[in-house]
């Protein structure tokens, strides 16, 4: 279980920092967070890493997505089940807690797992950006697959992967092997849902794409039209599952988004693909690192 901070000086944290907003800084596992506050919005933070943003949280509104992925995950998130209905949820890497506060606000009841293997970062976000104490979200501090092989086989409606250290995923997150015990966890028709990063020539993801291809027989792809032609390193939201997945809207969602995207996938994702080999334990890398000046 992740390390707690004593009531009180968390709450007096928690007092100071919102009102003189000011950022917050700690040293982490993955090097220094900070926290910076949102100055378009009274109770918005921003997570940084490294000086690499991470995700954004708006304490007064977690159903608000700033990141363009992080609004990609989302309509993932909306279009699971029908509107409304609690999910059993598996985060896989915490960050701000940004994707299971949306989750807890736009599907009450539901029942939600984090996995984040830097402790002093939870501790960090519990401290500054605490969940809403009524959320049935549990947090534990471990490593991704590690804490995956805790969950009950079948338990999940879906699980979501945004995992990095040092901005690049881990390899043994990247696996078919890995994929294998996500496989586990989910209900039949549950979905997993990873933000992966990659630039040109992409072959990082197409090998993601031709790994969850040798598991599920449903899946989609969305990412902006520049990291399509392979112009630019950034993020795609890979959505995988063993029944089909709801593309026409992901699409009109995606595509109206501020930054829109676009989604691909079928015979085109496949094509995309063109021939990767599986990514395997034996094989695997850790995704790119981003180039110099990608989050200046």
């Amino acid at each position: 279980m992740a390390r707690r901070g004593t009531p009180a000086k968390g709450a007096a944290a928690r007092k100071r920092s919102e009102r003189t907003r000011e950022p917050v800084a700690a040293p982490v596992d993955g090097g220094l967070a900070e926290l910076v506050p949102d100055r378009e919005r009274p109770r918005g933070w921003t997570l940084l890493l490294d000086g690499a943003p991470q995700s954004h949280v708006d304490l007064d509104d977690p159903a608000y997505l700033s990141f363009a992925y992080q609004r990609r995950l989302g309509h993932v998130i909306d279009l699971a089940a029908p509107a409304g209905r609690p999910l059993h949820a598996v985060h896989l890497g915490g960050g701000a807690f940004t994707l299971a506060r949306y989750l807890a606000a736009s599907r009450p009841r539901s029942t939600q797992q984090i996995i984040e293997v830097d402790a002093p970062l939870v501790d960090l976000v519990r401290r500054e950006l605490p969940l809403d104490p009524q959320a049935r979200t549990r947090v534990r501090a471990m490593d991704a697959r590690a804490g995956l092989g805790r969950i009950p086989d079948g338990w999940a409606d879906l699980v979501i992967a945004d995992v990095f250290s040092g901005a690049r995923t881990p390899a043994h997150l990247t696996t078919v092997e890995f994929l294998t015990e996500v496989r586990r966890v989910l209900r039949p028709g549950g979905q997993y849902a990873a933000n992966l990063t990659d630039g040109p020539p992409l072959a990082h993801l197409r090998g993601q794409i031709a790994t969850a291809a040798a598991l599920f027989p449903e899946l989609a792809l969305a990412a902006d039209p520049v990291v399509w032609r392979g112009r630019r390193f950034g993020n795609a939201v890979l959505v995988a599952s063993d029944l089909p997945v709801a593309v026409a809207e992901l699409t009109r969602r995606v595509a109206g988004d501020p930054h829109p995207g676009r989604v691909e996938h079928g015979r085109a994702l496949a094509d995309f693909t063109g021939g990767a080999a599986v990514v395997t334990d034996a094989t695997a890398r850790p995704s790119p690192a981003p180039p110099p000046g990608t989050f200046d």
